[in-house]
């Protein structure tokens, strides 16, 4: 049988369209790469040449494509020395673009209530769905974005227009571009930043999903990006409220199209647990199946 992967991803030169700095270190780059931005799925990634004298690529998540006009937005923060090289590439230079690689989120049109948790540099894939929900048309989606971050926001927050009962009150800090979406959207930090919920995401969306009613929570599907003890404590969630839950691992890659075996994670399935490897079998997984709860 034919891989699933096989054929899917491209490898093309990517021309860097804009490169915006953040506080914290963290940087959207925007790259022409008109065949992943063709293929790219929600929670899919692409894996970055960063420099000439630096030989192993960087996997990152994939925040936004436009098909229409070819291109991919990516948000990273510096994290090594790889990452310092590509913050310092400039508009105009090129990159070698490998993807869109790994499968991605795939949402229920029975549960039309999606749970949208990012955490750190695990929100990009949160608004890639987000952008994909909003334009869906096969269901009513009414997704609520949450998303939890130390350092200051990759985005200017704002209050949001939108109001989300279940809230708690004086939580109302928001990324513009999702209320631009009309994409409900409320951040947490234990940073003090304004507006936000003074806690970890996790808690934000516990207060939510208790204040739903038992036909409202039996619409919410759970997604969650970010780092493994947010995901292990999403599925716990997710396993309190017996909702299902789809996670998108972080691991370290070497190839990251599934030939090295360097990303491989223990996985429960029927047949009892296996290695699957995050880069080709993943990124996402049942949450239940990577965490026990």
């Amino acid at each position: 049988m034919k891989p699933a992967h096989r054929g899917s991803i491209c490898l093309e030169d990517g021309k860097i369209l804009a490169q915006q700095a953040f506080a914290g270190e963290q940087y959207i780059v925007r790259i022409e790469a008109p065949k992943c931005a063709a293929r790219a799925q929600p929670g899919s990634f692409a894996h970055l040449s960063v420099d000439d004298d630096i030989p192993m690529r960087r996997p990152l998540s994939i925040m936004r494509v436009d098909a229409r006009a070819g291109w991919i937005e990516i948000l990273y923060k510096i994290v090594g020395p790889g990452l310092a090289a590509l913050a310092r590439r400039r508009v105009g230079e090129v990159l070698s673009v490998l993807g869109p690689i790994g499968r991605g989120f795939e949402p229920t049109p029975a549960k039309p209530r999606p749970l949208l948790i990012g955490g750190g540099v695990g929100i990009p894939p949160m608004v890639f769905l987000a952008e994909m929900l909003s334009t869906d048309t096969r269901a009513r989606w009414q997704p609520l974005v949450l998303m939890g971050s130390e350092i200051p926001f990759p985005f200017q927050s704002r209050p949001s227009t939108i109001l989300v009962p279940g809230i708690p009150h004086g939580v109302i800090a928001a990324m513009p571009l999702l209320d631009a979406w009309s994409v409900p959207s409320r951040l947490a930090s234990r940073s003090g930043f304004p507006g936000c919920f003074d806690g970890f995401v996790t808690e934000l969306a516990a207060a939510w999903l208790g204040s739903l009613d038992e036909a409202a929570r039996a619409e919410v599907e759970i997604f969650a990006c970010g780092p493994t003890p947010m995901l292990e404590a999403t599925a716990k969630l997710a396993a309190r409220f017996g909702l299902p839950c789809q996670v998108s691992l972080e691991e370290f890659m070497a190839c990251a199209v599934g030939g090295c075996a360097g990303c491989a994670v223990r996985v429960k399935t029927s047949a009892g647990p296996a290695m699957k490897r995050v880069c080709v079998d993943g990124p996402v997984f049942d949450g239940y199946a990577v965490f026990d709860v």
